[in-house]
């Protein structure tokens, strides 16, 4: 049997990921670490040779991604630091978009899962049954989708929501609304009512919709109904909306109504006034996701009727609030 990078690991006592570094990106491996790596695989006859390993292990040295929708300015630098992640521990990786239907999801996942090594799906419209399927056959990551049993990176707005609810109480905001732009993450619009809650602040919520632009618009004119002094939307793009809306009825943001998006894109800071938003940082997502699959493709020992057997890590990332000019202080009646 040919030694394995998960054997190396183990000897050296470093992660998966680190054993990869120690071999394609050196540089980025503390020189004790990595001398402690090459003594481990001298002594068990570990060959690094990626060509070698996939003719052993039949791997494509392929990672898959498969996002909700490619043209959301949120994914781009997620891909490209995946890239930029997995061109560092050898892989390559191949993107789909499954633009958020369940069906166009299913078509994307037997399309690249014979071409991959693992998938990482993001929010997954699918159910946990098939999922938990799909875990039996392949290496899989969820990211903002908790399966159990399934290795997960989440996403935790709770920092940058909770600081969110802090400003506007700060600026005297008591009625807000939430446009809730995803069935998939529930977790978002719950975490959410309870830290505006805590506070005090009255919180409606609005959808679920589509998670796209004109979504927003839609939304803003549906604001006045709930007499809202601020909105919080589910991601930039609707919240970009509802400053494209609000500007055509004649309202001034942030003096009538403050505006609050979710993800700090490129467009955040640019849009007019620039928009206040949850950070969450597109690296480490890409860092930490990418990472994961790797451990979950080296943990896997072997294919049986109960499918791979791999351990169920859970990896979560932070987020922060970033204020600009969207919101201020609400208006006094």
């Amino acid at each position: 049997m040919a030694v394995t990078i998960r054997e190396v690991a183990s000897a050296a006592g470093v992660s998966v990921s680190t054993v990869s570094r120690a071999f394609t990106a050196p540089d980025q491996v503390q020189p004790t670490t990595r001398q402690r790596i090459l003594d481990a695989a001298t002594k068990l006859g570990y060959s690094p040779n990626p060509a070698a390993r996939s003719l052993r292990g039949g791997g494509t040295g392929t990672l898959g991604l498969i996002v909700p929708d490619i043209a959301n300015p949120f994914f781009p630098p997620i891909i490209k630091a995946m890239q930029a992640r997995a061109r560092q521990l050898g892989y390559t990786v191949l993107v789909a978009d499954s633009d958020e239907r369940e069906a166009d999801e299913l078509a994307a996942i037997a399309a690249v899962s014979k071409r991959v090594d693992g998938l990482i799906l993001w929010a997954s419209t699918l159910t946990e049954d098939r999922l938990h399927e799909l875990a039996g056959r392949m290496p899989l990551v969820v990211v903002n989708r908790h399966v159990p049993g399934i290795p997960e990176v989440r996403i935790s707005l709770s920092a940058g929501i909770a600081q969110a609810a802090e400003q506007l109480k700060a600026y005297g905001h008591r009625r807000c609304v939430f446009i809730n732009a995803s069935r998939a993450e529930l977790s978002r619009g719950k975490s959410i009512q309870e830290s505006f809650e805590a506070l005090d602040l009255s919180l409606s919520e609005l959808g679920p919709y589509e998670p796209r632009f004109e979504t927003g618009v839609h939304a803003a004119t549906l604001v006045a109904a709930h007499d809202a002094t601020a909105v919080i939307a589910h991601n930039d793009l609707v919240a970009l909306g509802v400053l494209h809306q609000m500007a055509n009825l004649g309202v001034s943001v942030p003096r009538d109504v403050s505006v609050i998006g979710i993800d700090d894109t490129l467009l955040a800071s640019v849009s007019t006034p620039s928009l206040t938003t949850i950070r969450i940082d597109p690296e480490e997502i890409a860092t930490r996701a990418g990472d994961l699959l790797i451990e979950t493709i080296a943990g896997a020992t072997g294919r049986t009727g109960a499918g791979l057997e791999v351990t169920s890590p859970f990896v979560e990332i932070g987020s922060r609030l970033i204020p600009r000019a969207s919101t201020g202080p609400a208006p006094v009646h």
